[in-house]
């Protein structure tokens, strides 16, 4: 197995932080419902854990000022004991979700700089996130309200009734699959989430629409899942033995 934690360098965090850096706030207080009640977060990528994979990516990027994560009342020790373990200097605050994602990244904002106008907001169960998609969700937010990182979609889109059958083919190339960080304009993002019924939704993108907010979208990347399930632990593995951008 591959002791990633003995390779671990860090530059200091001065050197590190560019000056229109923005922070981010990430969502780690899923239930992990599909992981038969492990929480994903700490299930370990040739040894380190999830969440640190995905910590060290905004960790190393220059666009990124801080770090809010955001995760439930029992693991805010076990968090700040592995951010203390990896360190992850740009972990400014660990602060207690809410009931569902919204209200956990309402939470975050609360941690926020007075003066940051812009922020990312990443799941903590995506740790393949690269720099490039990190990058491009920034420079978009300089121009953009609400950004979003997606793919095109492989498959083909059909919309069923409740009875079974299908009401219609989509076309697929008008459809993307959405994915984090999602970067919007904090003071925007406020006014939606004050506005809105957080519960219908399942994406920031969605509630900065519910106001009138364009969202514009940036190439995401194949590799940037989501850990939901153990077959996603598997596909993530054969992505870092490929030499991904975590290592």
């Amino acid at each position: 197995m591959v002791d990633l934690k003995s390779e671990i360098e860090f530059a200091p965090i001065s050197e590190m932080v560019s000056e229109d850096a923005v922070p981010v706030i990430v969502a780690a207080a899923g239930t992990s419902t599909r992981m038969q009640g492990i929480s994903k977060m700490f299930e370990p990528l040739f040894g380190v854990p999830v969440v640190v994979h995905t910590l060290r990516a905004f960790e190393k990027c220059p666009l990124i000022s801080n770090i809010i994560l955001v995760t439930k009342s029992e693991d805010i020790l076990r968090l700040q004991l592995l951010v203390d373990e990896y360190g992850i200097s740009k972990v400014t605050d660990i602060v207690e979700g809410g009931n569902n994602r919204q209200e956990s990244v309402k939470n975050g904002l609360s941690a926020i700089d007075k003066n940051a106008q812009s922020v990312l907001i990443h799941d903590g169960a995506r740790p393949l996130v690269s720099q490039r998609v990190i990058e491009g969700v920034v420079g978009a937010l300089k121009e953009n309200k609400c950004v979003v990182c997606a793919v095109k979609a492989k498959d083909t889109i059909k919309e069923i009734g409740d009875d079974g059958f299908v009401i219609k083919t989509l076309n697929r190339d008008r459809l993307i699959s959405v994915q984090t960080p999602q970067g919007v304009r904090v003071s925007d993002y406020a006014e939606a989430l004050s506005t809105a019924d957080t519960a219908n939704f399942t994406d920031d993108a969605s509630i900065m629409e519910s106001i009138g907010i364009k969202t514009f979208v940036t190439e995401g990347d194949y590799k940037n899942i989501k850990i939901t399930t153990r077959e996603d632990l598997k596909v993530a593995e054969e992505y870092l033995k490929e030499g991904g951008e975590t290592l």
